[in-house]
Parts: C-alpha cells; sequence; structure tokens
C-alpha cells in the first residue's frame, strides 16, 4: 500500500515537472484576463508576442550553454554589439553609405558569432570559469558597442533592414517568425542530432562524455558561439524594431534570459533540461512585464517580482535535485 502511494506521488511529482510550466502559464494568463480587460485583446497578444521574441532568441541560446553546465552573462552586451553593427552597415548616416541588408545582418550576426566563440575557446580549451569569462565579455562588448558608436545611436537605418523588425507575413510580426523558425530548428539540433546529445552528455558528466569519445571542448566552444550568434540576431531584430542602433540596449537582458531557462525546468548544472520549457519560460517573463504594465505596476516592483521567480525556480531545481 505504501509503495502505491509512492509511486502515484513520484508519477504526480514527474507530471508536475513535466507539464507544470505550460499549466503555470495558462493559469497565468487566466488571472491576468480577469485582472485587465486589455490583455485579451489581439493587439496586445501580438505585442506580447514581439517582445518575447527577442528574449526568446536569448534564452535559445542560453539554454544551449546552460546545458553544458556554463553560463553566459555576455548575452544583453553582444546583442547590442551585434545590433549596432548590422545598423551601421545600413545606415545612411553612416560613412560608406548602405549597404544591402544581407550584408548588414551578416555583420553584425558575424560580430555576435565572433564574441561568443571567444568565450567558448577560454572556457573550453583553457578551462577557465564560465561566469568570469562571460562576465568580462559582458564589459568588453559593451565597450566595443560605445567605441563602434560613440556613444550615439546609430540612425537613419535602411528600410529593407527595418522589415526584420517592423515587417509583417500574414498578420504574424517578422520578429515571431523569426523566432519560431530559431526555435525549430534548434529542437530539431537539440533532440534528433548526435550534437545536441553530445551537449546534454557534456553537462550531465564532462569527464564520462570525455571517456566516451565526445570532443567536450568543441562542444562547449561550438555552444557559446550558437548563444553569440543569437544574441546577435535578437540585437538585430531589436535595431529593426526601434529604427535606430541603440548603444544601450540589451542592459540586464541576460537576467531575463537566464530566468526564462530556469523557469523552463533547465538545471543550472547542465545536463537536464527543455528547450519546451524554455519557451514557455519566456512567454511567462512576457506576460508578466506585459501584465504588470497594463496594471500599472511601478518597474522597480517588476524587477523585484521577477526576482523572486527566479530564485523560486533555482529552489525547485534544488528540491528536485535532492529528491533524486
Amino acid at each position: 500500500m505504501g509503495s502505491t502511494i509512492s509511486d502515484t506521488k513520484k508519477k504526480f511529482g514527474n507530471l508536475l515537472l513535466e507539464y507544470g510550466i505550460i499549466v503555470a502559464f495558462f493559469v497565468l494568463c487566466l488571472i491576468l484576463s480577469f485582472a485587465s480587460p486589455y490583455f485579451l485583446l489581439p493587439k496586445n497578444l501580438i505585442n506580447v508576442l514581439r517582445q518575447v521574441s527577442i528574449n526568446g532568441l536569448l534564452s535559445i541560446g542560453m539554454t544551449f550553454v546552460i546545458l553544458t553546465g556554463g553560463i553566459d552573462l555576455s548575452v544583453g552586451s553582444i546583442l547590442a554589439f551585434g545590433g549596432v553593427v548590422g545598423a551601421g552597415f545600413a545606415s545612411s548616416a553612416v560613412g560608406g553609405g548602405v549597404y544591402p541588408p544581407y550584408i548588414a545582418i551578416g555583420a553584425g550576426l558575424l560580430a555576435g558569432l565572433g564574441l561568443g566563440m571567444i568565450s567558448g575557446l577560454l572556457i573550453a580549451k583553457w578551462r577557465m570559469p564560465p561566469f568570469v569569462v562571460t562576465l568580462g565579455m559582458l564589459s568588453v562588448a559593451r565597450g566595443l558597442t560605445y567605441i563602434y558608436t560613440d556613444g550615439m545611436p546609430v540612425p537613419k537605418l535602411d528600410e529593407s533592414f527595418l522589415y526584420i523588425g517592423q515587417g509583417r507575413i500574414a498578420g504574424i510580426p517578422i520578429p515571431v517568425l523569426i523566432f519560431a523558425f530559431v526555435f525549430i530548428l534548434s529542437w530539431i539540433v537539440l533532440y534528433k542530432t548526435r550534437f545536441g546529445r553530445y551537449i546534454f552528455a557534456v553537462g550531465g558528466n564532462e569527464k564520462s562524455a570525455r571517456i566516451s569519445g565526445v570532443n567536450t571542448r568543441l562542444v562547449v566552444f561550438i555552444a557559446y558561439g550558437i548563444s553569440g550568434f543569437l544574441s546577435a540576431l535578437g540585437g538585430l531584430t531589436l535595431s529593426a524594431r526601434t529604427s535606430a542602433g541603440l548603444p544601450q540596449a540589451g542592459v540586464a537582458y541576460e537576467l531575463d534570459a537566464i530566468a526564462a531557462v530556469v523557469i523552463g525546468g533547465t538545471s543550472l548544472s547542465g545536463g537536464q533540461g527543455s528547450l519546451t520549457g524554455t519557451l514557455f519560460g519566456a512567454l511567462i517573463i512576457g506576460v508578466i512585464n506585459n501584465g504588470l504594465d497594463l496594471l500599472g505596476v511601478s518597474s522597480y516592483y517588476q524587477q523585484l517580482i521577477k526576482g523572486a521567480i527566479i530564485v523560486g525556480a533555482v529552489w525547485l531545481d534544488s528540491l528536485r535535485k535532492n529528491s533524486d
């Protein structure tokens, strides 16, 4: 009898871990729909998805990194650098003239990829602590952003470049479609390819993965490259959406990205997590931000609430590991 009750509790706990984030999201939406008559308006829901798309891109990259047992504190600064580099190539106000949008986008993506790969190289080859390396890269990328722009916004962006941030297809904003495409591609990589299995293996037990023949250093290196690449993609989308490359963009964005990943159930110790969980974690963060804005809650309290959510998610992760 006792074993039956224990098995039932275990099954319930597993179901809660697997689907709890989805249930929490819909419960939150239900509460906000009663709290504000504007929340469920189609225009507002589209706005939420547009806002979530930026953090969603950062969160996907962060998921790859955290699954390997690392962390990336530089995503907000790399977002800003990639955004202003792309904007510089697409701006008529910058010397050299306006380049085609694919050149501007490619330049921004290469800038983010390069910085991510530098972090990955320092962490993978020289075994430097991810926290220290990415904290340093946070300052380096932000400094490069201000040097590149001289601390000023990059205005007068070409209309074709602005399309990736302001355009729509069948009424759906392009940033949302970009996020959806990246999510699907990342899901395939993580769950349907050998590299995805290696990501989980390295985070679960790097020594065992190395003994099994996995090139663990290359896996970690690529994970940080992906994070830098997706951060720059978020920056390009943000620059196109705001019609300017802003050097101050992305400040503290790494906190929302980490929050989305942790809320989604990915363990900070690596090896366990779900990209679908990250998706709903990002949606929850976006819905909370939007709902609190609609209710007129001060941004100071919003930071307090998000901080409490992060701590709570880490606490639940700790309880889950202890129960295992």
